[in-house]
C-alpha cells in the first residue's frame, strides 16, 4: 500500500470512530505510520483530506449500488430490494466508509463539490422513491424523510 492510501485508510478509520473534530493530523500520521509532513505532501489540510475521502467513499457506495442494478422497467419492489441488498454488501465490505458517510454528511467542513456529489447520489435514490409514491406503493412522505428513515435505521443496525 502506498503512503497516500495508508493516509486515506487511517483517516477513514479515525474519522469513522472519532469524527472530524475529534481527529487530528498527528493521529492520522501515527495510524498511517508516516510523518506529519508526509500528509501535507498529499493533502494541504485536514479539510482537503476529509473532502477527498468523503468523495471517494461516496463514489464507492454509489458504484456498489449500481452494480447489477435491475433494468429501469423493473418493479419498484425489485429496485428497492436491489438497493437494500447492495447497501448490506457495502456495509459488510466497508463498515468504516458507511459510518464515515453517515456521520460526516452535512458537516461544516464539506466543500461544494462534496455536497454536490452527495445530492447527485441522493437523486438516484429519490427516483426509485418517487416512482413508488406515484404508484401508491410507498407512503407519500418527502423523499428526504424516507431516505433518512431507511438509511438511518440501516446504519444504526451496523453501529
Amino acid at each position: 500500500m502506498n503512503k497516500r492510501d495508508a493516509i486515506l485508510n487511517a483517516a477513514l478509520i479515525l474519522f469513522a470512530e472519532r469524527g472530524y473534530d475529534g481527529t487530528t493530523m498527528p493521529m492520522i500520521a501515527e495510524r498511517a505510520q508516516v510523518g506529519a509532513g508526509t500528509i501535507n505532501r498529499y493533502f494541504e489540510s485536514k479539510q482537503i483530506l476529509v473532502n477527498t475521502l468523503y468523495r471517494q467513499c461516496l463514489a464507492q457506495f454509489a458504484e456498489t449500488l449500481r452494480e447489477g442494478a435491475p433494468p429501469s422497467d423493473a418493479t419498484v419492489r425489485e429496485q428497492f430490494r436491489h438497493v437494500f441488498h447492495r447497501m448490506v454488501h457495502f456495509a459488510r465490505r466497508s463498515i468504516h466508509a458507511l459510518i464515515f458517510i453517515d456521520s460526516h454528511t452535512g458537516g461544516h467542513f464539506l466543500d461544494e463539490e462534496s455536497q454536490q456529489q452527495f445530492h447527485q447520489f441522493l437523486g438516484s435514490l429519490k427516483d426509485v422513491l418517487e416512482r413508488g409514491k406515484r404508484l401508491g406503493i410507498i407512503a407519500p412522505l418527502p423523499s428526504e424523510a424516507l431516505i433518512a428513515i431507511v438509511f438511518g435505521a440501516f446504519v444504526r443496525t451496523y453501529k
